[in-house]
């Protein structure tokens, strides 16, 4: 009788890494995320982010990883699974968490992953082939994210603090959520990503704009704007669209989200899966479209 192959799935995010084990029982871990494949100490980074979270007595036999910033790095990803593959002795796949959420969700057939956490994305998948639109990381892109909105935040409160727009309940929120800084640019400063920081604003300026804050509404509405566009960019040829990420959470937010993409013509889908279920779908089978994005090791 053969054994059950162990499978094990990353998805690995600049905020948070969650791992599940797959095999004759499953297992689920997390830890602290990475910065992200494209910065400079990408690889590095995001392999000191795995590697503690995995079962190194028993081994596994395949290891698929979905790597925020894999998709505006390939060769990083390439290194990344050669890294791994090396580390754990396993067959290794690195492809973009937002490859492996579209695999996850979709399962391969036509639709568009919007993607609204610390950062954001939407990928389309339809006849025309694989498209992203954003994912472009929080210095110019992550439209309508979670890193966006707390950057809007703490740029309103500072605007706020000097009398250049007007008053606003951030103020006190975000103040009271940074302690013991005295003030957003220290507690930037103090070190540590910056996009997960303003990340951590982002439940803030929804909470605010579900209680009518009007400040905290117009940067909500610009975030539901921006976010509208990305999806319907990712794909003409599709109409559905599956929501994921830690913004999609928020009642409020996700209402206010899945009005907007119905107005452009969008349908609101039920996720298949996730991106770890993805991840060990993209380990497990080399047939689907995601293919030319992923990047394999042994």
């Amino acid at each position: 009788m053969s054994s059950v192959p162990t499978t094990v799935a990353v998805d690995l995010g600049k905020t948070r890494c969650r791992v599940i084990v797959d095999g004759s029982e499953r297992v689920v871990r997390s830890g602290l995320g990475a910065p992200g494949l494209a910065t400079p100490e990408g690889v590095d980074d995001a392999v000191a982010a795995i590697l503690p979270l995995l079962d190194r007595d028993h081994g596994a036999d395949l290891l698929g990883v979905g790597a925020a910033g894999a998709w505006a790095a390939p060769v990083a990803a390439q290194d990344l699974a050669t890294a791994l593959a090396a580390a754990t002795n396993a067959r290794t796949v690195v492809a973009s968490d937002v490859v492996t959420a579209h695999a996850g969700a979709l399962g391969g057939a036509p639709g568009v992953l919007l993607i609204a956490g610390t950062g954001a994305a939407a990928l389309g998948a339809d006849v025309d082939g694989i498209r992203l639109v954003d994912g472009w990381g929080p210095d110019i892109g992550d439209f309508g994210s979670g890193s966006w909105l707390g950057r809007e935040a703490a740029r309103a409160v500072q605007r706020a603090a000097v009398g250049l727009g007007p008053a606003t309940s951030l103020s006190d929120a975000v103040a009271a959520s940074i302690l013991p800084a005295g003030d957003v640019i220290s507690w930037i400063g103090e070190g540590g990503s910056i996009a997960r920081r303003l990340g951590s604003l982002a439940p803030l300026v929804l909470d605010a704009a579900a209680l009518g804050d009007r400040v905290a509404e117009d940067i909500a509405a610009e975030a539901v704007r921006l976010l509208t566009a990305s999806a319907v960019a990712a794909s003409t040829g599709t109409r559905d669209v599956v929501l994921h990420g830690g913004l999609t959470d928020h009642v409020w937010f996700r209402a206010e989200l899945t009005s907007s993409l119905h107005a452009a013509g969008r349908t609101i889908v039920s996720a298949n899966g996730d991106a770890l279920d993805g991840a060990l779908l993209l380990a497990r089978r080399t047939d689907l479209p995601h293919e030319r994005f992923v990047h394999r090791a042994e």
